[in-house]
């Protein structure tokens, strides 16, 4: 079962500059190594990952070094995995003001993913593809590490101490009853698949479409409730460092966090990662793609591993990952110079609300065009069929005051069918949305022989097949 996240505005005490600075400017430490390793095994080979440990803020500036580790579990087709691995990146710091300081970039960068989220989105939407993906990208910048997610890929914590945090929510519908009332409220529908007979099955999902996420990006053939806003979080971790670990649900689903954290302590992050796989797959087997990323941040008077245990013990730690045994203690010991200390929350934010995304915590010193579309970043004149923000200008189309940042007209669609307020796409097209007609891919196949149908089930998606080779839609 997912931990409890709130998926509310979580306000600091102070305004968000204030903490950062503060933090930035008492830190007086080195800049921590990463260090990080991968792990998975394939059932459908639709989960990808991404590792950019080298990126540079300012182009030749090594001081201005962070990396970037995300996880993508794609289903009905590999499309929108492989899209958002190449491109998601590249949006979000397209959204980031140039020649600004760390702090206003740190203080920016829970804005700039919400933009590039929804950018990647509607830019794959265009292709006309109908696969969909999870997104889980995680920014480390020293001790400062900034959790975008869509969908349920998670990203944990593990700390000194052996305290874990979950940076994620998991946007599954069965799980968060905030995200079912957010669809229904936008005009989609949440039950379970209804056979005939009236008999329910599997788990909650939204119709029109039969996905069991609330957020992912793609899934063009499904309603626009089904939103690539992500939940955001942003933490300072303590001088000690920690370990994060990003898996897909192939993993979640049969591992809690804390099994997950203390199955690998010790280890370095190759060899980590590898282990939560293994556990992962002794525990229910190979059900579904399972992929992992461990990354260690390391301070820099620290040595490049993980907390070493006793070379007996290590050495039952490796002899458990080759042969299938464990040790029975699998906490790493803290080094006597590290001092304790406690994971400082810097930001959190999970609505799906634009307006409450892209008009808050933005550096007051960015000085963008008038007309550049927070979320698309095309630079485009005025009086051009588009739609200002709340100081005054011309509209497309009649809609709600805006309070938030400059928006296009394209992207002012979007935020509308978003928020429930336009028709999604089948619905214009006048397509059913009858949730027993939506067609998605087969994982397993079960004969209903009392009805003529072949039903192929996918966690997310449904196929209804009739037994004359026509697909129902």
């Amino acid at each position: 079962m997912a931990l409890a996240a709130s998926e509310g505005n979580l306000s600091p005490a102070l305004p968000l500059a204030t903490l950062i600075g503060r933090e930035l400017r008492g830190d007086g430490t080195e800049r921590p190594h990463v260090r990080y390793g991968h792990s998975g095994f394939a059932k459908r080979g639709e989960d990808y990952f991404l590792v950019k440990p080298d990126c540079l803020r300012v182009p030749g500036d090594p001081s201005s070094s962070f990396s970037v580790f995300a996880v993508f579990d794609g289903h009905n087709g590999v499309s929108a995995a492989v899209f958002s691995k190449e491109k998601l990146l590249e949006h979000v710091m397209s959204a980031v003001p140039q020649g600004i300081s760390r702090e206003d970039w740190l203080q920016a960068l829970p804005r700039a993913l919400v933009a590039g989220f929804v950018k990647t989105d509607i830019d794959f939407q265009r292709k006309g593809e109908t696969s969909g993906t999870t997104a889980t990208l995680v920014v480390v910048d020293g001790f400062m590490v900034t959790v975008a997610s869509v969908g349920d890929s998670r990203c944990i914590l593990d700390t000194q101490g052996g305290e874990v945090s979950l940076l994620t929510v998991d946007h599954r519908l069965e799980e968060n009853a905030e995200e079912r009332e957010r669809v229904t409220a936008s005009g989609g529908e949440v039950s379970r698949l209804n056979l005939c007979g009236g008999q329910e099955v599997g788990p909650l999902r939204c119709w029109p479409g039969g996905l069991c996420l609330s957020r992912s990006i793609g899934d063009t053939d499904v309603g626009e409730f089904i939103v690539p806003i992500p939940h955001v979080k942003q933490v300072k971790l303590p001088n000690t460092g920690g370990r994060l670990i990003i898996a897909s649900d192939g993993i979640w689903d049969a591992l809690s966090s804390e099994i997950a954290a203390q199955a690998c302590r010790g280890l370095p992050a190759e060899l980590a990662a590898k282990l939560v796989v293994k556990q992962a797959l002794k525990t229910s087997g190979l059900k579904d793609d399972t992929t992992c990323v461990v990354v260690d941040i390391i301070p820099s008077d620290h040595c490049s591993t993980p907390p070493a245990l006793s070379p007996k013990k290590n050495q039952n730690k490796l002899r458990s990952l080759i042969f299938g045994r464990r040790s029975h203690s699998s906490v790493g010991k803290l080094s006597k110079s590290a001092s304790l200390g406690s994971v400082e929350e810097i930001f959190e934010e999970g609505s799906a609300m634009l307006e409450e995304r892209l008009g808050r915590n933005f550096p007051s010193k960015a000085n963008l065009p008038p007309f550049r579309c927070a979320i698309c970043q095309m630079d485009q004149e005025p009086f051009e069929g588009l739609m200002t923000d709340n100081v005054g200008g011309c509209c497309s189309a009649p809609s709600t005051p805006w309070a938030g940042p400059y928006l296009c007209s394209d992207c002012r669609k979007k935020k509308d069918a978003m928020e429930g307020k336009r028709s999604n796409r089948r619905q214009r097209a006048g397509e059913s949305t009858d949730r027993n007609h939506w067609a998605l891919s087969m994982q397993t196949c079960k004969v209903v022989s009392n009805f003529g149908v072949l039903l192929l089930v996918k966690k997310r998606r449904i196929n209804l097949l009739l037994f004359d080779g026509s697909i129902v839609r």
